[in-house]
């Protein structure tokens, strides 16, 4: 009877988790630095101090290692917190969305991204599929919050009150880079709140 050693299987079937991090931040900061169009998978590997191969055993490509990077973030800095009212649950929403939006990095990589997509049909799909739809659906949930709890009708049009939670702060933020007032989150909210329940 053989003894186990307890050590770790070899080869492909061990992937340090240390590394992925690291690979995963080589990839916004190179994404920032670079933009997409100039990313290459060499030098993703350099700034994370591995090698192409350690690269490619998470990912089989750039379009692939970028979507799966920038997916994870984006999706987790989409918080929803459940502040007990429709109100609140805005103005933490508009919170949390303008810190993760005014990042240095975000800054930088989200126009790029949206200019690449333009030109290269499969990572606008790819971005859709992996980061806009999961957003959506996570901020979905403080709407169902706001029905359950009477605060909105049942027979909200749902997919407009995403695009009013959401365009507003994104505009100003991402398309427009104009300062915000320190009342904007309050104002804002009053706005779409007044929309939801005209």
């Amino acid at each position: 009877m053989s003894e186990r050693t307890g050590r770790q299987p070899a080869g492909a079937a061990v992937l340090q988790e240390d590394v992925t991090a690291a690979i995963k931040a080589a990839v916004y900061e190179e994404l920032a630095r670079t933009g997409y169009g100039k990313l290459t998978i060499e030098a993703v590997a350099k700034r994370a101090g591995a090698g192409k191969t350690a690269v490619y055993r998470r990912w089989p490509d750039k379009q692939a290692m970028v979507v799966a990077a920038l997916s994870e973030a984006a999706v987790a800095a989409i918080d929803v917190p459940d502040t007990g009212t429709l109100r609140g649950d805005i103005t933490a929403y508009l919170l949390n969305a303008s810190e993760a939006l005014s990042h240095p990095l975000a800054s930088k990589i989200i126009p790029d991204l949206l200019a690449e997509a333009t030109r290269n049909t499969g990572l606008a799909e790819a971005l859709l599929g992996a980061m806009r739809d999961p957003r959506r659906a996570k901020a979905a949930i403080l709407f169902t919050r706001a029905t359950d709890r009477g605060e909105l009708a049942a027979d909200i049009d749902l997919e407009l009150a995403l695009d009013f939670l959401g365009g507003p702060l994104y505009w100003r933020l991402v398309i427009v880079r104009s300062e915000l007032s320190p009342d904007y989150y309050e104002r804002l909210t009053d706005m779409i709140m007044s929309a939801l329940r005209a």
